[in-house]
């Protein structure tokens, strides 16, 4: 499905204005809401964000998602294009990635700088590239919980043991 010319140069004027001017909750969200993007309420979006840009429609981001500072959502790839959906109180950190074909579950937790190839199950921090699952989330990050109490909401998926670096016997270092 090709892009339209008058509505490329829409997206792309709303597509930087939101990137550059203020109001996560409030400008932001609008500006990407004209363009097409499905975004519900209360969605905290950061600075200089990007949001698919030729098929807005294609993203869906639900009611208390947060995407990160510098986090990029991308729902096609040349002629493949596939939906995004961010569920409810999903948290994108900066930085992420968010490619074609993607459902991140409700209250899932994308950590900053990860590549998310594979939709998310529900309440799950993910992490690195591809993104793999490391916990289960109890508390999804919000404005009114602390960072503490987010933490102190996780549990590994493995073993605590499993997760430590311990130093390789023949060069010294950590594996």
């Amino acid at each position: 499905m090709a892009e339209h010319f008058f509505t490329g140069i829409k997206n792309r004027i709303f597509q930087k204005l939101a990137r550059e001017l203020p109001g996560a909750m409030s400008l932001r969200p609008i500006l990407h809401r004209w363009r097409g993007v499905n975004i519900g309420k209360n969605v905290w979006v950061g600075y200089d964000a990007i949001i698919e840009t030729a098929h807005p429609d294609m993203v869906t981001i639900k009611e208390g998602a947060t995407v990160g500072i510098r986090s990029t959502i991308i729902a096609h790839f040349w002629d493949f294009q596939k939906p995004v959906v961010l569920e409810e109180d999903v948290f994108l950190g900066p930085g992420a990635i968010v490619l074609p074909n993607v459902t991140i579950g409700r209250g899932a937790v994308v950590a900053a700088g990860s590549v998310v190839t594979n939709s998310v199950p529900p309440h799950t921090l993910v992490q690195g590239n591809p993104a793999k699952p490391i916990a289960r989330v109890g508390k999804p990050p919000k404005a009114d919980l602390g960072y503490p109490e987010f933490i102190a909401s996780l549990r590994p998926l493995k073993p605590p043991s499993a997760m430590r670096f311990e130093p390789d016997k023949r060069t010294g270092t950590d594996r």
